[in-house]
């Protein structure tokens, strides 16, 4: 039984390495690798938790070490692939920032998703739902538009401020107050779990039609879908 107790923080620390990894795949301007490496730390953090479960070994420790992988493959990492991705632009004469502000103030994102972290790590409220963006949906978000996107970007005026708005909304997102649905099944009926057969069905079309930045907007569209819904159940409460 101790040994089983080192898998799930065996595969947490294989979820941490894949931020490693993106983060250095990122600096070296390589974003196809590191958004490949962080798919690939989602995955390791989808399983430790299900390996966790199906052993009976959940610990305390293994809750601080996923947030500790999580803040690396989910913070650190997709802030690593803006901050070079807008370096990779910046000629410092037509951009309306100081030299160092456009791109280095993308490290504030990671600083977010640590503090958003910290916070789900003491909410007993999100246990079937969540309360802010998830990490791993925000860490998506970037790293498939910079993949997806990142040539048409190039060619948009203002970009540094357009990408750092863009980076303050996600750094809101991640903190606020706004419940969000989890992919969680109680039950395989259709019955309360409607918003989330619609949100799945709805992936498949979003890709098909935007390949990898499909993933981007698949995570926008995740975020419209849990304001409405928040939204139809307060107003159908008054």
């Amino acid at each position: 039984m101790k040994g089983l107790i080192n898998i799930p923080n065996i595969i947490t620390c294989l979820n941490l390495i894949s931020g490693c990894f993106a983060i250095v795949s990122a600096l070296q301007g390589d974003y196809e690798t590191a958004f490949a490496w962080i798919i690939a730390g989602a995955v390791f953090d989808f399983f430790d938790g299900m390996a966790a479960r199906l052993l009976g070994v959940s610990s305390p420790v293994g809750k601080e070490l996923d947030s500790l992988a999580d803040v690396v493959t989910f913070g650190v990492a997709p802030s690593a692939i803006l901050y070079s991705f807008g370096e990779s632009f910046y000629d410092g004469v037509t951009c309306m920032f100081p030299t160092l502000l456009p791109y280095h103030f993308a490290f504030v994102m990671a600083a977010f998703s640590a503090l958003r972290l910290a916070k789900f790590n003491l909410d007993e409220r999100q246990t079937m739902g969540f309360i802010g963006l998830p990490t791993p949906a925000n860490a998506l978000f970037w790293a498939s538009l910079i993949v997806g996107c990142g040539d048409w970007i190039q060619t948009l005026p203002y970009k540094p401020l357009i990408l750092l708005l863009m980076m303050g909304v996600s750094c809101w997102l991640l903190v606020s107050e706004i419940p969000m649905f989890a992919l969680k099944f109680k039950h395989w009926g259709w019955r309360g779990n409607e918003i989330r057969y619609a949100f799945l069905l709805s992936c498949l079309p979003l890709l098909a039609i935007f390949g990898i930045a499909g993933i981007a907007v698949i995570v926008a569209w995740y975020v419209v879908l849990s304001i409405l819904t928040n939204f139809t159940k307060n107003h159908s409460k008054s």
